[in-house]
């Protein structure tokens, strides 16, 4: 009799636990409804309801009627509803303005959101570029610019030696070299920092080729590299979500020459594509625990580590990754860890 009691309770229990999930999820303070505002984000509708907002895809549910549930725009609505007994999120398409053309075609006006603040990702979406060591080696590169001028700006004219006979692009990334990152218990090389200096555009094919100085946010020199432009993510459609594999790894550097990390910095990661992170990863980012003085026992103990809040993977690479800084409880630095949330 008691071994049936107690499956059947195992039993209950098992049913049970995602309802407890679901509504432990969410926050106390949450509205029943929220309207979509232009500027908002996925993070920031998120917060507004659950407890961890990367949680927001396991308590999504699709409404039928809207074809794309993931496009998410300023009028929409989202809404707690019950399913089955489990609490879930639901949008409902609001009332926006429509451009028709002659025909059955329309065309939205709004934007949908994005799924993080794109103002504090745009000095880093295109010009934040980590390249192998070989890079600077075999790369096209700048040999010297027009009139015996050793800088170059905007609509200078430049000389570029080493550019591929077939398949060379119009436009071209000017970069500089940077540091290497280096795994910080290996000390092997992951990649080395490619410095965006500004753009330039192929006008005239050889040997040396000729270029035109597109744009530039420092002085071009010789010995400067050129690097095929990287795909421009224009809007980051991405969903927050736990990574798919167990990661722990560490920030190895932080962009913008900052030395504490908080809210919206930029940082760099030891982990990459080949450890299985992956644009939309949410990563949880502990303090080292530091090392003090125990006067009593006269020994050195390490402190324990502290949760110092969440960051969201927005660039990978083979072997690095770049992360953005959603929460910061606490000051935070490099070589604090991440792991999944």
């Amino acid at each position: 009799m008691r071994v049936s009691r107690l499956l059947w309770l195992m039993a209950g229990l098992f049913f049970l636990a995602p309802l407890l999930l679901a509504a432990d999820a969410f926050r106390e303070d949450h509205p029943e409804r929220y309207t979509v505002e232009r500027g908002d984000t996925l993070w920031d509708i998120s917060e507004r309801f659950l407890v961890s907002p990367w949680l927001w895809p396991e308590i999504w549910h699709i409404n039928p009627e809207i074809e794309n549930p993931h496009l998410i725009y300023p009028g929409d609505s989202i809404r707690m509803v019950y399913v089955d007994g489990d609490p879930r999120l639901t949008v409902e398409r609001g009332i926006r303005e429509v451009r028709l053309s002659p025909g059955v075609r329309e065309e939205e006006l709004d934007d949908a959101i994005t799924a993080i603040p794109l103002r504090a990702l745009r000095p880093f979406l295109n010009r934040s570029l980590a390249v192998d060591e070989a890079f600077f080696d075999e790369a096209p590169y700048i040999v010297a610019g027009e009139d015996e001028r050793v800088m170059a700006s905007r609509n200078d004219r430049v000389y570029v030696r080493r550019l591929p006979d077939e398949g060379a692009e119009d436009t071209y990334a000017i970069v500089r070299q940077g540091g290497a990152y280096r795994d910080p218990e290996t000390r092997e090389v992951l990649g080395v920092e490619a410095t965006y200096v500004g753009e330039a555009g192929i006008t005239r094919d050889g040997d040396p080729a000729t270029a035109r100085v597109l744009s530039s946010n420092r002085e071009v020199l010789a010995g400067d590299r050129l690097l095929r432009m990287p795909r421009r993510d224009a809007q980051l459609q991405f969903f927050p979500k736990a990574p798919e594999s167990e990661i722990s790894g560490r920030i190895i550097d932080v962009l913008d020459g900052v030395s504490q990390i908080g809210q919206f910095d930029v940082v760099v990661l030891n982990l990459g594509e080949a450890d299985g992170l992956r644009k939309g990863d949410v990563l949880a980012i502990y303090k080292a625990g530091r090392v003090v003085e125990d006067h009593v026992s006269r020994q050195r103990i390490t402190l324990p580590e502290e949760r110092g809040g969440e960051l969201i993977v927005f660039r990978t690479f083979d072997r690095l990754s770049y992360g953005l800084v959603m929460r910061s409880n606490r000051h935070m630095n490099v070589m604090d860890l991440v792991r999944n949330p």
